[in-house]
């Protein structure tokens, strides 16, 4: 009798994210769940998970080939043209972030480790796959396979450092948001409160009202899998903007996802929170998270004990860089530091991660729905374009100049 198959690889990676979200609910998020959760996919890939686990549960080919692009079409279904527009300082304060991160692991990393470790490791921690495949690839053609080993290690490690310094931010910048809500300094009309119900990943209200350029579908035709299908339309639109060119420059197809998301719902095309409305969010966002999960597989603890101590200095060096450049530019916008070095954090992880961690902790903040809508409304937009810019755009561009350094 077989035991081990699909459906047991399936149920293995349920248990340790569901065991995350309760550990993350028993702390009020102060211990995210992605956190917890990577603790113990970890513990499973060094004791008895097989190395296969994530593609034998069927999870990550679907995220890797669907799931990915469906959920940041979906994500522009959540976030209106005003809140994406209202991001500029979003992008700055993120730049700014990176650009004390790079300056300060630059001329300081160095001092403490070998530069072309750091070479290798910056781009990885100022993003995600992409810019660790990039530099892996650049350090093997040089022969540099310990250089190539710290790129991926790097960027398997990095969330555990980001996750819990992001949930220190966002609860500080809550509290500090919630008291000037309850003392009355800030009054919410009934407009904003309405306004603030239609934010976050997971949220459903009537939008009957709301005038589109496109006519409604009757609900009768307009179907779960119908749904799917537009969705799936706009993802496709939006992988074939990816492969344009314009001169030398390739905007990731993620990018135009989450523009055409906005578009096509602000048209009527497409539904506002249409995962939601399709039921098949927590299916889609499980199996995304397995791409995430998935690269802790090649994270051995031989790989980590012999490079942990330069891994350690460039992660933390690269931090405080990222902290105190995040603090002078919050001066410059007067805007909240806590927010701001929260939103360049999200270079340590991404999306999807930076969703959930929002979500989770204005969820932990409050029992009032209001009060929980008005955190998300100041929280969730700008974690949201902060990942985008972060992993998606920056740390590709730091990678194809770090990788001719090597």
């Amino acid at each position: 009798m077989v035991f081990y198959n699909a459906l047991l690889a399936f149920a293995l990676m349920a248990i340790c994210y569901a065991v995350g979200e309760w550990i993350a609910t028993a702390t009020k998020a102060w211990v995210p769940s992605v956190f917890a959760s990577a603790i113990l996919y970890l513990f499973g890939y060094w004791t008895f998970f097989p190395k296969t686990i994530g593609t034998d549960s069927g999870l990550v080919p679907f995220a890797a080939t669907v799931a990915m692009m469906l959920l940041i079409v979906h994500i522009g279904t959540i976030i209106s043209v005003k809140h994406l527009l209202e991001q500029w300082k979003t992008i700055v304060v993120c730049l700014a972030g990176l650009a004390g991160m790079v300056l300060f692991s630059w001329y300081l990393a160095p001092m403490f480790m070998d530069k072309t470790l750091m070479i290798a490791g910056l781009p990885p921690l100022t993003g995600g796959i992409v810019a660790a495949t990039t530099m892996q690839m650049a350090a093997h053609a040089k022969g540099l396979e310990v250089a190539a080993t710290f790129a991926v290690t790097i960027y398997c490690v990095q969330g555990f450092a980001g996750y819990p310094l992001t949930a220190i931010m966002l609860h500080k910048f809550g509290n500090k948001e919630l008291a000037k809500l309850r003392s009355g300094e800030i009054v919410l009309t009934e407009e904003q409160k309405e306004a603030n119900r239609q934010i976050g990943m997971t949220v459903v209200n009537d939008d009957s009202k709301v005038k589109k350029l496109l006519p409604r579908v009757p609900d009768k035709y307009n179907t779960p899998v119908f749904m799917l299908c537009k969705l799936g339309l706009v993802a496709w639109f939006a992988s074939l903007a990816g492969q344009l060119k314009f001169g030398s420059v390739v905007i990731s197809p993620a990018i135009w996802a989450l523009v055409f998301g906005v578009i096509f719902c602000a048209v009527g095309f497409l539904d506002t929170n249409i995962l939601n409305r399709a039921n098949s969010y927590w299916i889609s966002m499980f199996a995304l998270m397995m791409i995430v999960f998935d690269g802790l597989k090649n994270l051995t603890p031989a790989m980590l004990k012999s490079i942990i101590g330069p891994m350690v200095i460039l992660i933390v060096i690269g931090v405080v860089g990222m902290a105190v450049f995040s603090f002078i530019i919050a001066k410059i916008f007067k805007m909240s530091f806590y927010l701001a070095f929260a939103n360049g954090l999200t270079a340590l992880y991404g999306f999807p991660a930076d969703a959930i961690i929002s979500e989770s902790t204005c969820e932990a903040l409050s029992d009032d729905p209001d009060e929980v809508n008005y955190l998300m409304s100041k929280i969730f937009p700008s974690m949201i374009v902060g990942g985008f810019t972060t992993v998606t755009i920056t740390s590709v561009f730091l990678a194809g100049i770090f990788a001719t350094l090597l």
